[in-house]
């Protein structure tokens, strides 16, 4: 029997453009499907439940909460046959070797986040992720402020766009983030860049 072929699949796109809702879609219908499945997060990531991967619309998905990669690595169980992964721009530079190898060992890998900061800058190992994947998909969310497609998050402190130098990770929803168009994004960048 030929080994089955495995795939990544980077899911990417701004706060609230509906990527957990697509990675609980794809999980549902790999149960559906009779496949076993994982489905990963990071402990980080405790904004609405530990244990779920939660959408900003109240969808819901069982989630193994993992601290680093090597947790992750740990918590595979062998006979696992689709992992997904949510916020996968949490977690260090090494996420990408190991998604490749579970992809290359058969196994179908879907991992989900942000493709960009709240400075419009990769996040994380994003860049490296969409580079291997088989399939990009970026999503976009619709602009808060006029109703157009929206490829940005906005970062708001007590209302204001958030300063360029602020902390890059800051775990939160709508209190602190807004999908934003090109034209409604704001954010100044410092002289030097």
């Amino acid at each position: 029997m030929p080994k089955p072929l495995g795939s990544l699949t980077v899911i990417c796109g701004s706060m609230f453009a509906g990527k957990s809702e697509e990675l609980i879609r794809r999980a549902r219908r790999a149960l559906y499907g009779r496949r076993k499945i994982q489905v990963f997060k990071p402990s980080i990531d405790n904004r609405y439940e530990e244990q779920m991967v939660v959408a900003h619309m109240g969808a819901k998905h069982e989630a193994t909460p993992v601290c680093s990669v090597a947790d992750l690595r740990d918590k595979i169980d062998s006979s696992t046959d689709f992992i997904l992964i949510e916020e996968v721009q949490f977690f260090d530079h090494s996420i990408v070797g190991l998604v490749v190898s579970l992809a290359d060992s058969g196994k179908e890998v879907v991992v989900v986040g942000l493709d960009q900061d709240f400075r419009r800058e990769p996040f994380g190992p994003m860049p490296a992720l969409m580079s291997a994947a088989d399939e990009v998909i970026k999503l976009r969310a619709i602009c808060v402020k006029c109703g157009a497609v929206a490829s940005h998050t906005q970062r708001l402190v007590n209302g204001a766009p958030a300063k360029w130098d602020d902390e890059i990770v800051l775990i939160g929803a709508q209190e602190q983030y807004e999908a934003r168009c090109r034209n409604c994004f704001q954010m100044k960048r410092p002289r030097h860049r």
